[in-house]
């Protein structure tokens, strides 16, 4: 993978996760301050509904269930930061975006589930966190992927140099 592709993919994952941070805070605000969000509260889109549920929070607590999602997206823009400009070579920061953005998804999974199957209602911002995690992870995955196709390309090439061609000129007597 080559520096520019990784720079790429390095700033639009910290993008997303401040995105994702920005969005985080301005739920966790709304909750503390108990204000009404921007967001449509007819039909199956209420966000009021599921943000004041039980699902809401963090079980027995009065935590809501942004404030993970808040540090779910600062770890992710700390991998981002490491990965992009302290140590651009080590894949095991890439994993650790994969690892993570496909945990956040799962979690994702679970509460849209929530939304659908018992609350019957969508919050939207809720959602587009959702897609700024399912995003993260394609690239994460896009990333490593291109990180294992370079490693294996240049594998060949060091193997090639290993091998010393066989001279063909011949010696006069």
């Amino acid at each position: 993978m080559t520096y520019f592709q990784r720079f790429w993919a390095q700033i639009s994952l910290l993008v997303l996760s401040l995105i994702g941070v920005g969005v985080s805070i301005y739920l966790d605000v709304a909750h503390y301050e108990k204000a009404p969000v921007a967001c449509s509260n007819s039909g199956i889109i209420n966000c009021e509904r599921v943000l004041n549920s039980v699902y809401g929070s963090i079980p027995h607590t009065n935590i809501p269930i942004s404030i993970p999602g808040l540090l779910f997206f600062l770890a992710f823009a700390c991998l981002a930061l490491l990965s992009w400009l302290v140590w651009p070579e080590r894949k095991i920061l890439v994993i650790g975006e994969v690892v993570l953005a496909a945990l956040g998804l799962l979690t994702a999974f679970y509460l849209v589930f929530v939304e659908l199957v018992y609350l019957h209602n969508i919050c939207a911002w809720c959602t587009s966190l959702h897609i700024i995690i399912f995003i993260s992870l394609l690239i994460a995955v896009y990333q490593l992927l291109q990180l294992n196709v370079y490693e294996d390309d240049e594998l060949e090439y060091e193997d090639d140099e290993a091998i010393a061609p066989v001279s063909t000129h011949r010696i006069q007597n």
